[in-house]
């Protein structure tokens, strides 16, 4: 449509009928989503649930229907997670549709109709006013005092001002402010889809519906950025494949050993290869992760940081990058009076909570006269916060003079109870210069005294009252009056309490700050000073825009402070940050922040003012929308991440003697020791050690206090392999030297099998001790988790119970073994899993030891 279409007539109804054929409907693109039965598919590929499901099937062909029914309850659980899981991605576009208005005010045939907005087209010329969500990218045509919270796109705290034929202007932005740069929602004249009218009237010219608009972009970008599986899912999955793998090469060698040697049937032979592969997988890896993933969540949600996809647990722990935004993360997200200037008297607030002294009531009174008499603009709340006030019954409104292009200044006219009247003003200061007829010196000084408050990050409105001679009629503009000015007053949305030390102890913790904000530069420069960021030189959103990757990566290695940033800029940092090798974290709370929040390894959205889609998009919301809690994440991912890798640690080395002494009788051709009911009392011991145990150790230490692991650290490293398979060897050398101890001398093959397996369980325990952290004996005999010492505890009374009570001894083929082979039984495998875990002072155990200290900061 041209301009020199008559606007205020509108679209007829058969030529919107012919667009809406060509244009499509309103609304944003929806993807179907997956069926049940694919989902369901899908979670089947994951190694971890398949290990689960075959380790049910195991224990179902051996009759343990107990324990086959609870690895297949967590194979249902596991599942229904998935599909869960994937109803909630889609929500994300759900929300971002939501935020089209569902019915629209627009001209056709030369009337004002209401119809469906998802009907509306390009040319349609639709009707706005307070409280109207914007239906579509549309052309301001006429406005009256337009005024448009476009937050959730631009990241801009306060609504901006709008006019046909001009620039988005805020009152009160800096001197010196621009709306350029690369942010689309400070385009001339231009308003969004998603945007909310907050004051004002307008008609405007729709030029992009549905998916072509700039939030219908971002949906486009949200559907085509794949969330990867988190470096420890990835590695889980490798592992339990190749133990699986071992475990089933296990089995079928046994087997045919068995077998062939003629020991016993075939049948007989199949169950004890059966046995060595359930000794050998090590099904704890996906319940343990779980559960602590799970119970990590639970403790996590305890200092307001709510998880949404568990696997980001891990990964909050190695962030090396935080992409944090400004308003209402790092600040308190309401703006407050910072400064004051009246006559010869300037004030500036030393703390947050600082109101302006008693010498600028008349300062105030004149500001509040401004305001409308129920303040909604945040700068005229916090007026009214500061003490601005107005007294209805000894004042009358009489006329209401909005923002206009040539006057960037709101007035309000008003009557005393005497009958005189006056008009107040509060606006830009270069508008107010004009207004007061200042002079030349007395302007200067002015604007030299806003821009050296600019230069601080507050937004400055200047203030002036004129009086109207009596008998006179109101003028049609302020202009026509004789102003002088009260004073000027600078605003600022404050820093959050706590936010400076959690900066500092983020970067002690080797976490880069990164702010990244649709604000003005010096707004962000101010900020990031007060909050203590290390170098606050600012990059723009113009300047980014002109940079080529090359450039960018140069730019990110020195900047910290990124301002004017549009969204889809947001987006082209974080995977800069991520093609440098960082760990990239992302906080947000607009649907601008979406793609962003999506592509960083850890999305952060705001719980109390984040948009669904940015909580959707997210892998973890703040509950409190504080910076500080984002701090205690991290210093809790990292505890946690250390405590999987003990339990894991432990798993391994555990795992050893089990199968060295399934083998090790087959091989000398001695008494079999372990049967399937020795794994299950075995498995009794080990799951509650890795869920209980180690989830509950404390740091020794602040995990702050060490810089992140590198992001190409494996969750089960090489030296962390190698300490495993030593400490194993050892608790095995400890079975090994038992079982040959007893058979040599003559016993019974019961009384073999019941010494051997106590020596397997006080090795385990021994094993369990010593991992807990990296202490040796001291660390060992610790009594700061009582988990271990009631599980230690149990164990070993049913380890007593099952040689001892007549009844039990023979379910498990044992025969009472005296107290002397007992002390045996128990004091080796103890001494040789503590010798090894020193025998040598640059053993792999010790270089795992110092890994996870030098990785986690705890030990």
């Amino acid at each position: 449509m041209s301009d020199t279409e008559q606007p205020l007539v509108g679209l007829s109804t058969a030529e919107a009928l012919r667009r809406l054929r060509d244009s499509g409907p309103n609304v944003l693109q929806q993807e179907r989503s997956p069926s049940p039965w694919a989902l369901l598919v899908d979670a089947l590929r994951e190694p971890m649930l398949a290990l689960l499901a075959v380790a049910a099937f195991l224990y179902w062909l051996l009759g343990d229907a107990a324990e086959a029914a609870i690895l297949g309850s967590s194979v249902l659980l596991v599942v229904a997670n998935t599909v869960y899981q994937a109803g909630k991605t889609q929500k994300a576009l759900a929300a971002l549709r939501e935020l089209s208005s569902p019915q629209a005010r627009v001209l056709r045939d030369g009337r004002a109709t209401v119809c469906d907005a998802r009907e509306l087209v390009p040319g349609d010329v639709v009707l706005l006013g307070p409280g109207d969500r914007v239906p579509a990218d549309a052309t301001l045509l006429d406005s009256a005092a337009l005024r448009v919270d476009e937050s959730l796109l631009s990241g801009e705290s306060v609504p901006a001002e709008k006019s046909a034929g001009s620039g988005s202007v805020a009152v009160g932005a800096e001197v010196g402010s621009s709306a350029g740069g690369a942010n689309e929602t400070a385009s001339p004249s231009r308003i969004f889809a998603g945007t909310l009218v907050v004051g004002g009237n307008a008609q405007a010219r729709v030029d992009a519906t549905g998916s072509c608009t700039s939030i219908g972009k971002i949906g486009a970008a949200l559907r085509g950025i794949v969330r990867e599986r988190s470096p420890m899912q990835r590695e889980i999955d490798h592992a339990v494949v190749l133990f699986a793998a071992l475990g089933l090469a296990f089995c079928a060698l046994v087997t045919v050993v068995y077998a062939g040697s003629g020991r016993g049937s075939w049948l007989d032979a199949l169950l004890a290869g059966i046995t060595l592969a359930i000794a050998s997988i090590p099904e704890e890896f996906p319940v343990v992760l779980t559960l602590f993933l799970a119970l990590g969540a639970w403790r996590l949600a305890a200092v307001k940081v709510l998880v949404r996809r568990p696997p980001a647990i891990e990964t909050l722990g190695a962030i090396s990058v935080l992409c944090v935004d400004k308003t209402g993360t790092l600040t308190e997200n309401r703006m407050r009076v910072a400064a004051a200037a009246a006559a010869t008297s300037t004030w500036r607030a030393a703390g947050a909570l600082d109101t302006p002294p008693a010498v600028f009531a008349g300062l105030l009174q004149d500001a509040a006269w401004a305001c409308e008499a129920v303040p909604t603009d945040p700068m005229e709340i916090a007026i009214a916060d500061a003490g601005g006030s107005i007294a209805p019954s000894a004042f009358k409104h009489l006329r209401h003079y909005p923002l206009a292009p040539e006057l960037l200044a709101v007035s309000q006219a008003w009557a005393r109870r005497d009958g005189s009247r006056f008009v107040a003003s509060k606006g830009a200061p270069e508008a107010l210069a004009e207004l007061c007829r200042l002079s030349g010196e007395r302007r200067e000084a002015l604007l030299a005294d806003v821009a050296a408050a600019a230069q601080h990050g507050l937004r400055v409105l200047a203030i002036a009252r004129a009086e109207i001679v009596p008998g006179a009629v109101l003028p049609a503009s302020p202009s026509e009056l004789r102003f002088e000015l009260s004073g000027w007053m600078g605003f600022a949305d404050p820093l959050r309490e706590g936010v400076k030390g959690a900066i500092a102890a983020a970067v002690a913790a080797g976490v880069r700050i990164v702010m990244i904000t649709g604000d003005h530069p010096a707004t962000a420069a101010s900020i990031a000073r007060a909050a203590g960021l290390p170098g606050t030189n600012v990059t723009t959103g113009a300047e980014l825009a002109a940079f080529d990757d090359e450039q960018l990566a140069g730019c990110l290695r020195n900047c910290q402070v990124f301002a004017r940033i549009a969204p889809e800029q947001k987006l082209r940092l974080v995977r800069a940050l991520r093609g440098e090798g960082h760990i990239v974290a992302m906080t947000g709370d607009g649907v601008n922040d979406g793609p962003a929040l999506k592509a960083a390894h850890v999305g952060i959205a705001m719980g109390r003012r984040g948009t669904d889609v940015a909580r959707e998009a997210a892998q973890i919301v703040l509950l409190d929308d504080n910076f500080v809690s984002v701090v205690n994440g991290i210093r809790l991912g990292r505890l946690i991440y250390a405590n999987i890798q003990r339990a894991l640690r432990y798993i391994l080395a555990v795992h050893v003697p089990v199968v060295a002494m399934t083998v090790v009788p087959l091989l000398l051709g001695g008494p079999l020791v372990l049967w399937p009911v020795h794994i299950v009392f075995l498995e009794l011991v080990i799951d509650p050690a890795c869920t209980l145990v180690f989830e509950r150790q404390p740091a020794q230490s602040d995990p702050l206090a060490q810089p992140p692991r590198p992001a190409g650290s494996r969750l089960i490293s090489r030296n962390l392999l190698i300490a495993s398979l030593v400490e194993g060897a050892a608790a095995t050398l400890g079975a090994a030297l038992v079982y040959l101890s007893a058979w040599y001398s003559g016993a019974e093959a019961e009384m073999v099998a019941a010494l051997t397996f106590t020596a397997i369980v006080v090795g385990n325990l021994a094993l369990l001790a010593f991992n807990r952290n990296e202490a040796g004996m001291r660390g060992a005999l610790q009594v700061d988790n009582a988990a271990f010492w009631i599980i230690a505890a149990t164990a070993l009374v049913m380890l007593g119970l099952s040689l001892y009570v007549a009844g039990l001894a023979a379910l498990f083929r044992f025969a009472a073994p005296s107290a002397a082979w007992a002390g045996l039984a128990t004091a080796l495998p103890v001494a040789l899993v503590a010798l090894s875990r020193g025998l040598v002072p640059g053993a792999a155990q010790r270089r795992a030891a110092a890994q996870v200290v030098e990785n986690t900061g705890v030990g």
